[in-house]
This record gives structure tokens, C-alpha cells and sequence, in this order.
């Protein structure tokens, strides 16, 4: 398979609730967000979620806003990935509609940094400049950093941005992107932001 023409999205996470009961908290988030659209597999590390771009989004923040409904302080590290040379069709349900599962509408703050990759892409620093500016106009963008941009904000405009960003950074040829997120739900230093 050529590098950029799959057009599979994955979503490789961890989630880590600040708590000692964090088994609970992890397989209740599990067990409440709708996964139907998505393949899905966990490990002893992490969870990956593959499918059709508009389901595994919608699927991780359905995800982490059933990780802040706890209340608990939460962080969450991920990996975005679409156009990987090496994946295969077999199991990421590419022939689902694309009416979402989950439709909470609850409001949550999110503090998050990103990085975008756009691999292969000779102009890859404009296409993150592009977004980072498109973060700004939106009202999500928080601060510059080494090797990451700060966004925040409602969990539904943080992956909204996040998605569009995806899509965007995404043209017909230079297919292959990886983008990555960690964010921080409930964090004591947030001071009811």
C-alpha cells in the first residue's frame, strides 16, 4: 500500500484519572461512550479506536467527556494517525454511515496542547502556522511552546478544532498525517477556568 491513500483515521490513547480507583473509572468510561461506529482494542498501555475519520473523533471526545464527568482530575495522551503506509481495511468499519453515536452536549473545560506532523510535506511548517493562526481566530488557542501549541476551552470547540485541523492539514497530496494531544480535565491548577 502506497504511504496517504488509506483512509483510515486511528486514535491511539492513554487515560490516566488522578484517582485510586482509576480501573473503575477507565472501564466505565468504556462501557458508556457508544464505540459501535469504531474498532476498538485495549491493552495493558493504551486503547486505539479506527474507523472513518468523523466516528473516531466523535468516539474520543465522547471518551474523555465521560473521563471529566467523573469529576476527577484526568489526563489523557493520544495519537491521531491517518494514511499510515501500513494499514489494513479489515477491521476499521469503513462502511459506516455518518450519523454519530454520541451526542452529549454537556459543557466541560479542557486544557490541551498539540503537535501536528504532516509527513512528507515539504511546506509542513506553514501548514502548522496556518493552524495555529486558524486556533487563534477560533478562540481556542492558549500559548505558544517548544514543540507543541496550547489549546483550550470547551471540550466541543477543542475537537472541533482539532478535526477541522485534521481534515485541513490533509490536501490530496500529502495524505499521510499524524497529530497528537494530551490533555489535562479538572486539574486543581485550572482555578475554574
Amino acid at each position: 500500500m502506497q504511504c496517504g491513500l488509506s483512509p483510515i483515521v486511528g486514535f491511539r490513547f492513554s487515560l490516566h484519572p488522578m484517582t485510586n480507583d482509576f480501573i473503575s473509572v477507565i472501564k466505565g468510561v468504556l462501557q458508556e461512550t457508544d464505540t459501535s461506529n469504531v474498532w476498538m482494542h485495549t491493552d495493558d498501555v493504551s486503547t486505539v479506536i479506527r474507523g472513518k475519520q468523523v466516528h473516531v473523533f466523535n468516539v474520543a471526545k465522547a471518551l474523555t467527556l465521560h473521563a471529566a464527568k467523573t469529576g476527577v482530575h484526568v489526563a489523557l495522551s493520544g495519537t491521531f494517525s491517518a494514511g499510515c503506509p501500513g494499514d489494513s481495511a479489515g477491521d476499521a468499519y469503513l462502511d459506516k454511515g455518518d450519523e454519530v453515536a454520541n451526542n452529549d452536549l454537556t459543557k466541560q473545560y479542557v486544557s490541551s496542547q498539540f503537535a501536528l506532523y504532516p509527513m512528507n510535506n515539504p511546506n509542513y511548517m506553514d501548514v502548522i502556522y496556518r493552524e495555529v493562526d486558524r486556533a487563534k481566530e477560533r478562540g481556542v488557542f492558549n500559548e505558544s511552546m517548544h514543540y507543541a501549541s496550547g489549546i483550550h476551552g470547551d471540550i466541543h470547540d477543542v475537537f472541533a478544532f482539532y478535526e477541522e485541523t485534521f481534515t485541513r492539514a490533509r490536501p490530496e497530496e500529502h495524505k499521510h498525517l499524524v497529530m497528537t494531544v494530551s490533555m489535562s480535565i479538572n486539574s486543581p491548577s485550572h482555578g475554574g477556568l
